[in-house]
């Protein structure tokens, strides 16, 4: 993976907690990668979320209120009206 410099100003606590629970041989870049990468994950899947939120939302306004399928899908889990 190409890598590229960049400066980052932390507060001083953050930094002094980041050395505190920094593991012996891990390095600080690694320890930055790993959480940056964390968050973009996490943010990806918030906007992930607010999309099926916004399109659920809005087959509803289109279609109305749908009738819940749990009792359909029980139903097929325990082998009524299977038809294999």
């Amino acid at each position: 993976m190409e890598r590229q410099a960049v400066t980052v100003r932390l507060p001083t606590d953050l930094l002094e907690q980041v050395k505190r629970f920094q593991e012996n041989r891990e390095s600080f870049n690694e320890l930055v990668v790993e959480a940056v990468t964390r968050e973009v994950q996490r943010r990806q899947a918030l906007a992930a979320h607010q999309r099926i939120v916004a399109r659920s939302a809005e087959v509803e306004k289109q279609a109305g209120m749908q009738a819940s399928s749990l009792d359909l899908i029980r139903q097929l889990r325990e082998g009524e009206e299977r038809r294999d």
